[in-house]
C-alpha cells in the first residue's frame, strides 16, 4: 500500500512493474521506445507551456523552488532531447524518460526491492536531503513532494535518490507520475501509454494501492 498525504494540486498515478528478467538482460526496442527520444515523433500525448507552469506551481506549494538545477525532471529531458543528448540507460528508465518527455510530467521510477516499506508520498521537512548521483551530490528536499520509505525520502519530481535507483539486477519497479489537477486526466493518459510501452518489453504492471 502506498500512502499519499492530501495535497491540493497533486494528481498522482502510481503502479508497479515486474520485468521478465533483470534489466541487464533486456534490450530496449529501438522503434518502440528509443525512437521516442526524438522531440517530434507521433505520440498519443503531448505537453505545453501551461502544463509546465502548472507542474512548477504544484511543486512550489510546499515552499520548494523548482528552478535552475532544481527544475522538474521533465524540463531537463526536454532540453536534453532538443540537444540530442538523451541517451539509452536501461529499459525501465528509457520508457520512463520517453513518457516524461512527451507528457511534460516528471516521473520517478525506483527499484522496489531497494525500498523498505512503508511507502508514503508527502512534503519533505526542512533540512531533508539525499544523495542523487554516484558522485555523492545532494539535493535540498525541504518543501518538495517526495516518495518516502522507512529510511526517508527516496524519489521526487526533480531528482530521485541514488540508493533506490534502478540497476542491472532490477526486476521490480515502482513508478510515480507526478501529475497536476490543473490538467485533469493527463497523468492517467500518460500512465496508460507508459504501461502499454512496458508490455512491449514483456513486463507486467499492477496498480499501486493508494490510501490517505
Amino acid at each position: 500500500m502506498l500512502t499519499v498525504e492530501p495535497h491540493p494540486l497533486l494528481e498522482l498515478q502510481a503502479f508497479t512493474t515486474t520485468f521478465p528478467r533483470p534489466l541487464a538482460e533486456l534490450k530496449t526496442p529501438r522503434e518502440a521506445v528509443i525512437a521516442l527520444f526524438d522531440s517530434a515523433p507521433q505520440v498519443p500525448i503531448t505537453s505545453d507551456d501551461a502544463l509546465r507552469e502548472a507542474v512548477r506551481a504544484m511543486l512550489r506549494h510546499g515552499g520548494f523552488r523548482p528552478a535552475g538545477r532544481s527544475k522538474p525532471a521533465s524540463e531537463y529531458l526536454l532540453k536534453a532531447a532538443a540537444g540530442g543528448g538523451l541517451e539509452s540507460i536501461n529499459p525501465a528508465v528509457n520508457v520512463c524518460n520517453a513518457v516524461s518527455l512527451h507528457s511534460g510530467l516528471p516521473i520517478s521510477v525506483v527499484d522496489l526491492d531497494r525500498t523498505r516499506p512503508p511507502l508514503r508520498v508527502g512534503i519533505a521537512a526542512a533540512g531533508s536531503t539525499y544523495v542523487f548521483n554516484t558522485g555523492g551530490q545532494t539535493i535540498d528536499l525541504g518543501g518538495l513532494l517526495c516518495l518516502n520509505d522507512a529510511d526517508g525520502p527516496c524519489a521526487n519530481a526533480v531528482k530521485d535518490a541514488q540508493r533506490t535507483k534502478t540497476g542491472p539486477a532490477t526486476t521490480r519497479t515502482l513508478t510515480l507520475i507526478w501529475g497536476t489537477n490543473a490538467r485533469p486526466g493527463h497523468a492517467a493518459a500518460a500512465e496508460k501509454w507508459y504501461r502499454e510501452l512496458l508490455q512491449k518489453l514483456g513486463a507486467t504492471t499492477e496498480n499501486a494501492g493508494q490510501g490517505a
